[in-house]
């Protein structure tokens, strides 16, 4: 039988019409059918790609708990993985050009590759090194050191990716629909979001047995593998608009360091970004840890929480999206980092998994209106001529407060508890928002930059 691919895409083509149609009416300047097309990839990937972190991402430590990992081993987990992204930062920027300027080829071949294919060792684990009462206390050790290098190579290789990403997502998503866009394209990612991590959770319950313990993880990680595999096949579709000989144009050492400083604002977002980071990452890897083992949490339930967080973003991700855009990035970061703090010391006074349900069904509304603001600032004060290396300085620092925070948190954790820590994350979370206010906001309303809004303006499209 031959299959008729011409009216396959035909078809596929008009199924995305609404969606095209909709990209569109975003900006008042009409973007023309090449620029709708590479929005509409990058959605798409964004949807499949939030699927397959979905699947895996909230259970990680979990799965190395379940091999006997302790919270200094979870704490070297999480800082490990930081440190080999942080590791993969600047030579990612800097494959860009050694690539010749395809930006492209770098996303895919780590971002969407290598960091892809990881998640088949974590499926083979099982069957090389059974679980506890199966295995000797050293194999499952071993098991252990495994989890947390393939976790170190998907970060590598995802941070390698990410300069090429960022850059790519500056040339091809209109500066003044960002906010929306990113609300668009986040409520789309989240609706699935929102029954995969319990769906995930059930599977993982029900799929672990006592014959084999880890066949519900290996689920769901083979289920990440797959929607992963799509995400990358939609992102390839993407046709980078920056043209290679703008790209692949080389400066000096020198030269980067002088455009990176003489950019406005940008090392002081830098600075403020590693404050509060040591803030958060201080207890966000341990939090599932503190929900199973201190109040009494099933897999499943986790996956109930964290769908709590996705249904609050879900739910308030258009109006955020609009509020960032009229409101403007600085006043909506700085009006969140004060209020986000709070968070940790929501979790000091619960004492039931159903009490963690509505702090993050919270914090993912702080989170969502946060997150949008901040990527947003990153791309409006990061320098054009050197927004990939930029870029990699800013993660780097992201990278960097994510290996310090939880090495040392973890120790902390197993000699005093996890309360203090709480209350320690809200203090220095408080610390990031002052430095925000004092290095960020202050100088940007005394001295504003172009197309970087610091207080309310009425968008000119607010459709």
């Amino acid at each position: 039988m031959k299959i008729n691919w011409g009216a396959r895409t035909l078809s596929f083509a008009r199924l995305m019409e609404p969606l095209d149609r909709s990209l569109a009416r975003m900006s008042a300047s009409q973007p023309d059918d090449a620029a709708v097309r590479r929005l509409r990839w990058f959605w798409l990937d964004g949807l499949l790609a939030t699927i397959s972190g979905s699947f895996y991402g909230s259970f990680v430590v979990l799965f190395a708990v379940a091999y006997g990992a302790s919270n200094a081993q979870v704490g070297q987990l999480i800082a490990i993985g930081s440190l080999a992204g942080l590791i993969a930062l600047l030579p990612g920027a800097q494959a860009i050009k050694l690539l010749g300027g395809r930006r492209k080829a770098v996303v895919l071949l780590f971002g969407g590759g290598i960091a892809r294919v990881a998640l088949l060792a974590w499926i083979a684990l099982p069957f090389l090194i059974r679980g506890p009462g199966l295995a000797t206390p050293e194999a499952a050790g071993r098991a252990i050191v495994i989890i947390i290098a393939v976790n170190a190579v998907m970060s590598f290789a995802g941070n390698f990716a990410n300069p090429a990403w960022t850059a790519i997502v500056a040339d091809i998503v209109p500066r003044d629909i960002r906010g929306r866009f990113f609300s668009h394209r986040n409520v789309a990612a989240n609706l699935p979001a929102l029954l995969i991590v319990p769906l995930a959770g059930w599977l993982i319950q029900i799929g672990n047995r006592p014959a084999a313990p880890f066949a519900g993880y290996q689920i769901v990680f083979a289920l990440a593998f797959v929607s992963g595999a799509f995400s990358t096949l939609f992102y390839s579709k993407i046709t980078d608009p920056a043209p290679l000989s703008q790209v692949r144009q080389r400066q000096s050492l020198a030269e980067l360091v002088r455009i990176i400083r003489s950019a406005p604002g940008f090392l002081s977002l830098v600075a403020v970004t590693l404050l509060w980071n040591l803030g958060s990452q201080m207890t966000g890897p341990f939090l599932n840890v503190y929900l199973v083992s201190n109040l009494g949490a099933t897999t499943a339930l986790v996956g109930w929480t964290t769908a709590a967080s996705s249904l609050a973003a879900l739910l308030t991700q258009r109006w955020m999206g609009r509020w960032v855009d009229r409101r403007g990035n600085i006043w909506v970061q700085g009006a969140l980092s004060f209020i986000l703090p709070g968070i940790p010391l929501a979790w000091m006074v619960a004492t039931a998994p159903w009490h963690v349900l509505i702090i993050n069904a919270i914090a993912g509304i702080l989170w969502t209106g946060h997150g949008l603001a901040s990527f947003n600032l990153l791309l409006d004060l990061a320098p054009e001529q050197a927004r990939a290396e930029a870029n990699a300085l800013f993660q780097l620092v992201v990278a960097g407060s994510a290996v310090i925070a939880p090495m040392v948190s973890g120790y902390l954790i197993d000699a005093f508890g996890f309360q203090p820590m709480f209350a320690l994350s809200a203090a220095v979370r408080v610390l990031g928002a002052l430095a925000f206010l004092w290095w960020v906001a202050r100088p940007m309303a005394r001295n504003p930059i172009s197309g970087v809004r610091t207080q309310c303006h009425t968008h000119p499209n607010p459709k």
